[in-house]
């Protein structure tokens, strides 16, 4: 990973990142793989007045001459802007992108992507259940495979107000304008697949929710300083996260307990929905007790960030 001259990190920012980089993460199956890196954000309504009853536009590339669900920047406007733009990063520190919420208060946002595609379009209906009964608010990445997948699970998710769903992408890559992979996953290879990636989905959650979405994270959460430009220039925040609570969906129940428990204040914390027999539910029903009691709170990131 390399990062622009002058910035840094924290020192418990880097442990974080160390740890990450230094296991396997198999939060979500990529094309054409059985195991995946991290990933997951938000930015829907808080209760969409129609949500719709099919599932979604198919994930083809969206025309070059098409307007974006933003109604403003098309592929072509994209292409022409950054098609030979030279990224000089690569990883989860891209500049603009969003590790933690703007507070010192013992605030947590709790994110949860939903990959999709082969391995990953599982539902962890005991982790949302948690949820709802503690009233607990999350933001909900989810991919547009996932969708595909549970139409009516996503219908139900979108119209709670304890939840807001993110854009996690069309195919679930991680994003660069040159084809960097990420935990064996292919990345986007161009400014316009780039576009085709954010976009895609950004048009089938615009029509479902009624509304586009507010924030972004790409497939593993990698992307270069390019493609993280061009989630800003599409209307979105790219969000990637402060605490890796379940190692993608990889970590025992004890692992995500301890991990999340530890959370300081204004973290971002990602996690999974989609593998339920994984320790995510477990881990996050033991630590979010503690947090309220050490008086914690939680918030959706549309909330925390403005």
């Amino acid at each position: 990973m390399t990062f622009e001259q002058g910035e840094r990190m924290t020192p418990s920012r880097r442990a974080v990142l160390a740890a990450m980089a230094g296991s396997a993460l198999a939060g979500c199956a990529g094309p054409q793989s059985t195991a995946n890196g991290v990933a997951s954000a938000t930015g829907s309504p808080s209760a969409p007045a129609a949500i719709a009853t099919g599932t979604s536009a198919p994930a083809s590339s969206p025309s070059a001459t098409a307007p974006s669900a933003s109604g403003a920047v098309t592929r072509a406007d994209i292409v022409a802007r950054y098609g030979h733009a030279v990224p000089h990063t690569w990883g989860f520190d891209a500049p603009t992108v969003v590790h933690a919420l703007p507070t010192a208060t013992r605030v947590i946002a709790l994110t949860f992507d939903a990959c999709g595609g082969p391995g990953g379009s599982g539902y962890d209906r005991a982790l949302i259940d948690f949820l709802r009964r503690r009233e607990i608010p999350a933001t909900l990445f989810i991919n547009s495979r996932w969708i595909d997948a549970n139409p009516a699970v996503f219908r139900r998710l979108a119209a709670e107000p304890l939840f807001e769903i993110a854009n996690h992408g069309t195919r679930h890559r991680p994003l660069s304008v040159t084809g960097r992979s990420a935990y064996g996953i292919p990345g986007t290879r161009s400014a316009a697949e780039v576009y085709d990636e954010i976009a895609g989905n950004r048009t089938k959650l615009t029509r479902l929710l009624g509304a586009p979405p507010r924030f972004f994270r790409s497939g593993t959460a990698y992307c270069d300083d390019v493609a993280a430009r061009i989630v800003n220039a599409l209307g979105e925040r790219f969000v990637s996260f402060m605490v890796n609570g379940d190692g993608g969906a990889t970590f025992t129940p004890e692992q995500v307990r301890s991990t999340v428990a530890g959370a300081p204040g204004g973290s971002i914390v990602i996690g999974h929905m989609n593998h339920p027999r994984g320790g995510t539910a477990r881990g996050i029903a033991a630590a979010v007790p503690r947090l309220l009691a050490t008086g914690h709170s939680f918030t959706r990131l549309s909330d925390a960030l403005h």
